[in-house]
């Protein structure tokens, strides 16, 4: 465990860069080693066929235009294998043939008795997708792939932060995380870009991913793609098991809504045998960022406990509504942030499985100062020493301590006050005093 304690403060850009801006550009991309082999045979899926025939019948079931074509594409299968499957449920009196549309490509319906069965079916699990995959192919497939990432160089960590003003000591820190892949705990007064920095870390992780949609255990799925947290690229073949997708490397951030519950698979009784991945899945060869720690719906001790194991071996355990529990991987880098007092939240035994620590120190005048020139610079408005010997008076005579997240707050509310008033939008001591006492409140100072 190493311990630094830094100067560190945060710049926001012209427009704030999402997760994904300019990743393409930090580390050339090598050719892709573990694109999903397309599977030939039914045995090649590593799933049982009755689970798969089940998830045929489901899909044939909900498809108004029930073809094998159609079918395949939902499964996310190869067309002859739907057509085996499919073949083998007309074969069973489920399905019935209706006509050919193309070789291997036939029009289905569904029968009475097929009917039943999936009444059946849907009582034992109510999923309904791409065919997943088994839970020993995904931890196989991350693994590899998270172990054979290429090393984040400095280059890289640069272009990945330009946005934001660092310390050449943090600059080392956050590197050791990014090419380390372990957890971070970032503590130090609110304003002063530990989120910024979180989020950062995202953008120096090279290359992307191959994760599956879902995978499934004892008949049970556990949908992993999520829409939301993970971005699709496009993969440079067709001929792939198209039961995985293409990703950025996930960032993940989870704040005060953050359950105890959140952490494990949670089914509820309408789902049968159906579950959504918990936050540190999701997370897998990404960025895992638990913002605001302390501030949860569960007590600090509780959550760092949580995962005290998980830090230590790599893996964590789930536990399945029929009691049975499963390892799965737990290959993310994790943030914790806050603003309260590390003594407050985590005891000695937690902090020695943080892999580093960094504290984030309101900023030096001359790190404030970089901060407030480059942003207005961004804008496209003129400063100078006048107007920061102005804010800084103003900060001594309200006895403020200055925060890194400030510049940017005061020079967007003093466009904002020109625009309203109908002036030319510019930088002035009258401007920045408006700005001030509607971000701070007017004193009686002031």
């Amino acid at each position: 465990m190493i311990a630094i304690k830094n100067e560190m403060t945060e710049f926001r850009p012209m427009s704030s860069p999402s997760q994904t801006d300019g990743i393409d550009s930090l580390m050339p991309e090598e050719d892709d080693l573990f694109v999903p082999p397309f599977p030939k045979t039914i045995e090649d899926l590593g799933i049982h066929p009755n689970f798969l025939a089940d998830l045929a019948l489901k899909t044939a079931a909900i498809d108004a235009d029930c073809t094998t074509a159609t079918i395949a594409r939902r499964l996310h299968l190869p067309l002859l294998l739907t057509d085996n499957i499919l073949h083998e449920l007309y074969e069973d009196k489920l399905l019935e043939i209706r006509g050919v549309v193309a070789p291997h490509n036939h029009r289905y319906a569904v029968l009475d008795r097929g009917w039943d069965a999936v009444a059946r079916v849907r009582r034992a699990n109510r999923y309904v997708g791409p065919a997943p995959v088994s839970l020993a192919s995904y931890t196989n497939m991350l693994s590899q792939q998270v172990r054979s990432r290429s090393l984040v160089n400095q280059h890289a960590l640069d272009d990945a932060m330009k946005h934001l003003v660092l310390s050449d000591a943090a600059k080392q820190t956050l590197g050791l995380v990014a090419s380390s892949g372990r957890s971070l705990f970032l503590s130090g007064p609110a304003g002063n870009g530990k989120t910024a920095i979180a989020h950062a870390l995202i953008r120096a992780i090279p290359g992307h991913l191959w994760i599956p949609y879902a995978i499934e255990v004892d008949r049970q799925v556990i949908q992993v793609f999520d829409h939301h947290n993970h971005e699709s690229l496009e993969a440079a073949t067709d001929h792939y098991d198209q039961r995985w997708v293409k990703v950025r490397p996930p960032l993940i951030v989870v704040g005060g809504e953050l359950t105890i519950e959140n952490l494990d698979l949670v089914a509820g009784p309408e789902n049968g045998g159906l579950y959504e991945a918990p936050v540190q899945l999701k997370a897998n060869g990404g960025v895992l960022v638990v913002d605001d720690l302390g501030r949860q719906r569960c007590s600090p001790a509780e959550l760092l406990n949580r995962w005290i194991v998980p830090l230590e071996m790599n893996h964590d355990y789930l536990t399945l509504c029929t009691g049975k529990k499963i390892s799965i991987p737990f290959a993310q880098t994790i943030v914790f942030a806050t603003n309260l007092t590390v003594s407050d939240l985590a005891d000695e035994a937690f902090l020695r499985r943080m892999g580093y620590r960094l504290y984030v120190m309101p900023p030096s005048p001359d790190t404030y100062a970089e901060i407030f020139m480059r942003f207005a610079k961004s804008k496209g408005l003129a400063a100078d020493a006048e107007l920061l010997d102005h804010l800084e008076q103003r900060y001594a005579r309200e006895n403020r301590i200055p925060k890194a997240c400030e510049p940017r707050d005061l020079i967007e509310r003093a466009i904002e006050a020109c625009k309203y008033r109908r002036e030319k939008v510019n930088l002035s001591a009258g401007s920045l005093d408006i700005a001030w006492n509607c971000y701070f409140g007017a004193s009686a100072s002031g």
